[in-house]
């Protein structure tokens, strides 16, 4: 069998905003969907520049004073603190979110193109229907 992806188990084509989008644009992005916490960041190739989150919006451009209309995204967004590549295996990506302790990272390509993300709670899963269910310890007795 051969060995799982990050690119096996990642949501392809995450939601990004691009670098020259406002701060007035992830504001309403952020708006309309009240269940997203943050936003990928990419130039128009598609390489990933950072991440914004509410917090970003709030710190970067309403508590400093300025117009989100006229803010870019380039010039706030936070550069991630990790990413993973596509071809590493899966588990190997679940032990990176592990350790760092990670809900979601951004997959990038060489070149740093965003193609995805990979999520702790659908590596779990995935690597649970993998596993051979448990045998059980007591199967109970058996009469002849």
């Amino acid at each position: 069998m051969n060995e799982q992806t990050v690119r096996d188990a990642m949501v392809p084509e995450p939601t990004a905003l691009a670098v020259g989008d406002s701060a007035q644009d992830a504001g309403r992005y952020f708006a309309e969907r009240e269940d997203v916490r943050a936003v990928f960041v990419v130039e128009e190739d598609g390489r990933l520049v950072g991440v914004i989150t509410r917090k970003t919006l709030v710190r970067e451009v309403v508590a400093a004073g300025k117009h989100p209309s006229e803010v870019q995204l380039r010039g706030i967004a936070e550069p991630p603190l990790f990413t993973l590549d596509p071809a590493m295996s899966l588990e190997d990506g679940f032990h990176q979110l592990e350790e760092r302790d990670f809900e979601r990272v951004p997959v990038v390509e060489k070149g740093g193109r965003l193609v995805g993300v990979l999520s702790r709670a659908v590596v779990q899963r995935r690597l649970a229907e993998d596993e051979p269910p448990e045998l059980d310890p007591d199967p109970g007795s058996v009469l002849l």
